[in-house]
């Protein structure tokens, strides 16, 4: 319970009220950039949270004491304030000044509320935490929502100059699917493909396997349903790599959202030998996908270029395309890779 100690100086009710305005403004806009601009609900969550925190803490006794008047710097600004020119700088700008304003708290509250200094220093060393994936480099989300075609490999003779054939055609976003493979072998492969991908410019992905994506510097890892949980992952990946799930229904959907990751795969839209004993969902949680995704989606299963045209026209415009044997198993993998792009493109 937060109660503040009797005979506190007027100069330090006021203080307290300035400082928890301070903080929780900072917040706010931390929280909106984090819904409109990151999509992320789990950030969203944690930012109110904290928000709600100081706000049970903001008592009558310190806005009974507010006196503008007579306040010497009310409106003081400065010239770098003119300098936040872009989204990051922003952010960065406003969580310095709920992590100092949460200082100022702990510092004057410690004589007069206990209870409040330590709200504050919680919630000032959680905010260190949320402001790194906050602030996190947004270059792979920008280059994962650009990429509408993600190719999934398989394994097949001459898997890397298959994939080269494709990423010269024009994906921009791979992953390593590998079955069969010793863990060397899985190894190896991701190596020689993260170092394909770089040389033209695409993301690179590590289904399942956490502890090779990291081994080969991978952008991001893919997870099923029965993989390690997103936040998990997210705490040993950290903030700037890329997160993705498969769903089957609305139920995932929604908990990969909620648990930040940066997108999902949709499926399967049709049946598709790569994933035996799996009934394809269909158009009706196509469409649910649609409606509900908030962040990009790639529709997967049995797709290539005899069966995409009526997926495109459900998915719509922004949707993205997961395909696995209609590149890695076509008779000309850059012409396939083409055809496929030609699709999208024209949709």
């Amino acid at each position: 319970m937060v109660v503040t100690s009797p005979c506190v100086d007027p100069a330090v009710l006021r203080l307290l009220d300035a400082n928890l305005d301070r903080a929780r403004e900072g917040l706010r806009v931390a929280e909106d950039w984090a819904r409109f601009g990151l999509n992320r609900r789990d950030l969203v969550a944690a930012l109110k949270d904290l928000r709600q925190q100081l706000g049970s803490c903001h008592l009558p006794s310190y806005r009974q004491a507010r006196h503008t008047a007579s306040d010497s710097a009310a409106g003081l600004g400065h010239p770098a304030q003119a300098q936040r020119l872009d989204s990051q700088a922003v952010v960065a700008a406003n969580c310095a000044r709920a992590q100092e304003a949460l200082r100022v708290l702990e510092e004057f509250g410690r004589a007069s509320n206990p209870g409040l200094a330590a709200v504050a220093e919680a919630c000032r060393y959680r905010l260190y935490d949320l402001e790194t994936q906050l602030l996190a480099d947004q270059s792979r989300v920008e280059r994962l929502a650009a990429a509408r075609l993600y190719l999934i490999t398989a394994e097949v003779p001459h898997l890397l100059e298959v994939v080269e054939q494709a990423l010269k055609a024009g994906v921009k976003l791979v992953q390593h699917r590998s079955k069969s493979t010793n863990d060397l072998q899985r190894y190896q492969e991701a190596l020689a493909l993260r170092q394909l991908c770089n040389r033209y410019g695409a993301l690179f992905i590590v289904n399942d396997r956490l502890d090779i994506a990291l081994a080969v510097d991978a952008d991001g890892v893919h997870l099923g349903q029965t993989d390690l949980p997103p936040a998990m992952a997210r705490r040993l990946l950290g903030p700037d790599r890329l997160i993705g799930q498969s769903s089957h229904c609305l139920e995932d959907l929604k908990r990969a959202q909620a648990a930040g990751c940066n997108y999902v795969g949709v499926g399967p839209i049709y049946a598709t030998p790569t994933k035996p004993g799996r009934q394809p969902v269909g158009f009706d949680y196509l469409r649910i996908a649609a409606a509900n995704a908030q962040v990009p989606f790639f529709c997967i299963g049995g797709l290539d270029a005899s069966n995409l045209q009526p997926v495109l026209a459900e998915a719509g415009a922004t949707a993205g395309f997961a395909v696995v044997r209609a590149v890695m198993e076509a008779a000309d993998p850059a012409a396939a890779t083409k055809e496929l792009l030609e699709l999208i493109a024209n949709d």
